[in-house]
């Protein structure tokens, strides 16, 4: 693996990234033996499902980041479609993990069945929270389903067999452009090193002053997707740069830095979560005709998903601060 600190020597580019495709195919093919020998409808197929989609993503954004080292016709379009082919399996895991941590919001909210019935506005939560829960399972069980017939057929596709024969290739050939073959510390470094910036610059345009308070009732009046999407596309790049420091071999930070990106990875990974899961019961506030009662449970499950939206960005805020001053004292020395 590179290290950046070497001076210039035989090792080229493709030297370099060659390998780590190598081994994310690999590691992808492995994942669709698996999922292949699990059969349908079983824990096996779901924890295989996940590998494969953590490798396409590794693969995908290696494309990305290291695309003018590689021939960009098919580094696009490969990436393309194993985005896709990530989306499509992770519907059905995202649907059950959103159903349960709506489920459990709302006996957390409610209380549990032992408690004496309350009055007020609590007796008005524990009625609704019953009725709210059969609509959420009933309307994400039917989105599941729905995601899981998908992926059924997205895996008998011809499309995905294509996807599958191309990562097959790569995991024997690389198609690399001539740029790869400049030494691998003279290109290497820079490509992560601008995924590095750009993260940057996406989370120096976040609120992070006022994600210091762990909740925010001002946050919470606003419109969720429109303050929510620059989070969403932090956690996109701060993937890419993970991976890109996973091609070199080596951080740009510290052990201890490396760290606080996972736990900020971490943070942004439950801000996800908690968004979806507010739209989700903000949805099922919309549909016709309910009780006012399970609109009202909905509503208390809606504000509580959204507190810890901000109760994430708040954890983020903690880990990046003193993250960005760790950095600032590496670039410095």
């Amino acid at each position: 693996m590179l290290r950046p600190e070497k001076s210039p020597g035989p090792e080229t580019a493709g030297d370099v990234l060659a390998p780590y495709l190598h081994a994310q195919a690999g590691e992808f093919l492995r994942s669709l033996r698996l999922h292949r020998e699990a059969g349908p409808d079983n824990d096996g197929t779901e924890e295989a499902a996940r590998a494969l989609r953590r490798a396409g993503r590794r693969i995908g954004a290696t494309l990305h980041t290291f695309r003018p080292l590689l021939d960009p016709s098919w580094a696009d379009t490969l990436r393309t479609e194993l985005a896709w082919l990530g989306v499509t399996l992770g519907g059905e895991h995202a649907c059950a993990a959103r159903l349960a941590r709506l489920l459990d919001g709302l006996q957390r909210l409610s209380g549990t069945p032992q408690v004496p019935p309350p009055r007020g506005e609590a007796a008005a939560l524990a009625v609704g929270a019953a009725r709210a829960g059969a609509l959420l399972e009933r309307q994400l069980t039917l989105a599941r389903t729905r995601a899981h017939s998908a992926a059924l057929q997205a895996l008998g596709s011809s499309r995905f067999h294509a996807v599958a024969d191309a990562v097959a290739l790569l995991a024997s050939e690389v198609p690399l452009s001539s740029s790869a073959a400049a030494y691998a510390v003279e290109v290497l470094p820079p490509a992560a090193e601008f995924a590095g910036k750009r993260l940057d610059e996406a989370v120096a345009g976040l609120p992070l002053a006022r994600a210091a308070h762990p909740y925010n009732a001002e946050a919470l009046v606003q419109s969720g997707e429109a303050q929510d999407a620059p989070w969403h596309q932090v956690r996109l790049l701060l993937r890419l740069h993970r991976y890109a420091q996973d091609v070199l071999g080596t951080g740009r930070l510290p052990h201890e830095g490396d760290d606080r990106l996972v736990r900020a990875g971490a943070a942004l990974d439950r801000h996800r979560d908690a968004a979806e899961a507010a739209a989700a019961a903000a949805a099922a506030a919309r549909t016709p005709r309910i009780a006012p009662a399970t609109a009202y449970a909905l509503g208390v499950l809606h504000a509580d998903q959204r507190h810890d939206v901000e109760a994430a960005r708040f954890a983020f805020q903690r880990i990046w601060q003193p993250m960005a001053a760790v950095t600032t004292g590496v670039s410095a020395q």
